[in-house]
């Protein structure tokens, strides 16, 4: 059911739905915002292809078939998973999260609920780092400023053969065997990876069992971007203090139209995959801007740049993403996106921030340069800027999509979450290739391996 509401001060096209966000895409019409808009016909064409695709999840689901359409029912976990932390935090001063890609990018997405890595974060009790790029000078660093009597990790791979991973544990255990603390290894380490398999050895298992690491099961099926309510992101996020079970309904909540038998025209990420894919094929959208509102926001943007990229880039498709942050990257990259090359769909996430945030005394205003400061709060400013943003983009005439959350927290972090990974995973259906592999990557992994052993050319 749809109905018109008045929206921002713009009738837009919303569904009657309760969800912990609202996505907003009236504005990527041509009867909108003119020739870069889409036309009804085409996105209606999509829509029915993403239906085929919705179809699907929704077999799968019920068949079992594909692992991630459980999680966010699944409560078995959770105990261990609290446990687990509880012996991660106990008596540890600084806690490592070694892992990279997906192994890590969702777990710092879900940390960041809670403010880490923010400008404005305050870390109290055990400090808690994501070690996800390899950098000689960052290692350094970070292992010369902690206790190793105190110091704990956290080590993350599915396979077991992540290279860069390896590394960091390796070094890792080097450092605390050189600080006198060789015998005390295993109160150091806990391994998530998954079991060896179809003869094929887990280099990463047999030395956490040699060590006697506590070991925890990575569900081998379930590949590494997809694995953020899994253990893989929702350790982390106990970790940080999180409601791991409120991160799984909210995702629940986005699942259940296509459990319900809900066409495409309802569910949200089939609505944003026919979107997506409409747009590159009629005005050629070739790069996917996301732009956040929201310090918050800034490790899903990540974090949603290596699903998109990596799950449709192959055979000559996918889009390019493209990561933004308000306001700052307003003076750094709307410029282009205003006046550059008419090649992108845009998509904002804006909270509900008026009010919120330290405030200007008018004692401190009475400038007239300043008078539109006087008594207004950080979050004023950042909503005006964020509204202003989207106006200007659809004064432009170029098509904006708008997710507006109340606030950023576990519900609406879980919801947004599932939401993309549908929404990745349908547009895949929709091409026609496979969104859970990764062919290309490999060359790379394979060259830097020899380059190890033999030397470069």
């Amino acid at each position: 059911m749809v109905a018109w509401n008045l929206f921002w001060g713009t009738f837009v096209l919303t569904r009657e739905i309760s969800l912990p966000y609202l996505q907003s895409i009236d504005n990527c019409f041509a009867d909108k915002i003119g020739e870069q808009g889409l036309s009804k016909e085409a996105f209606g064409a999509a829509l029915l292809e993403a239906d085929k695709a919705v179809t699907w999840l929704r077999e799968a689901a019920a068949n079992d078939s594909l692992a991630l359409l459980g999680l966010p029912a699944l409560r078995t976990d959770i105990d261990e998973i609290g446990k687990t932390a509880a012996k991660l935090l106990e008596n540890t001063s600084d806690l490592f999260v070694l892992g990279t890609g997906g192994s890590s990018l969702g777990a710092q997405t879900l940390a960041q609920i809670s403010g880490w890595n923010t400008q404005g974060h305050i870390q109290q009790g055990c400090r808690i780092h994501f070690l996800d790029n390899l950098d000689a000078r960052t290692m350094d660093a970070a292992f010369a400023r902690v206790d190793w009597r105190t110091t704990r990790f956290l080590v993350v791979s599915k396979s077991g053969g992540t290279i860069e991973t390896t590394m960091q544990l390796l070094t890792a255990m080097t450092a605390i065997e050189a600080a006198g603390g060789g015998k005390y290894m295993a109160d150091h380490f806990v391994v998530l990876t998954e079991p060896a398999k179809d003869g094929k050895p887990n280099a990463l298992r047999a030395l956490a069992e040699k060590q006697g690491f506590l070991t925890l099961e990575h569900d081998n099926r379930l590949g590494g971007r997809y694995t953020v309510l899994s253990n893989v992101g929702l350790l982390p996020a106990r970790l940080m203090g999180l409601d791991i079970e409120a991160i799984r309904e909210g995702a629940a909540e986005v699942l259940a139209p296509i459990l319900a038998g809900d066409g495409a025209e309802v569910v949200e990420p089939a609505i944003g995959a026919a979107l997506s894919l409409a747009l590159k094929r009629e005005k050629g959208a070739a790069i996917t801007v996301m732009m956040a509102y929201a310090d918050r926001l800034e490790r899903f943007l990540a974090w949603h740049a290596q699903l998109w990229a990596e799950s449709l880039g192959k055979q000559g498709n996918g889009t390019t993403p493209a990561r933004a942050l308000g306001p700052v990257d307003q003076h750094s990259q709307l410029q282009l996106y205003l006046d550059g090359p008419r090649d992108k769909m845009f998509t904002v996430f804006i909270t509900d921030t008026a009010g919120k945030g330290p405030q200007v005394s008018r004692s401190f205003a009475d400038d007239p340069a300043f008078a539109l400061l006087a008594g207004r709060h950080i979050g004023d400013l950042v909503d005006a800027e964020q509204h202003a943003t989207i106006d200007t983009f659809i004064r432009n005439g170029l098509p904006v999509r708008v997710f507006r959350l109340r606030d950023v927290t576990e519900r609406s972090m879980g919801a947004l979450l599932m939401h993309f990974m549908l929404e990745t995973i349908i547009a895949g259906r929709m091409l026609g290739i496979d969104p859970f592999d990764q062919p290309a990557v490999e060359e790379g992994k394979i060259l830097a391996r020899q380059y190890l052993t033999q030397g470069r050319p």
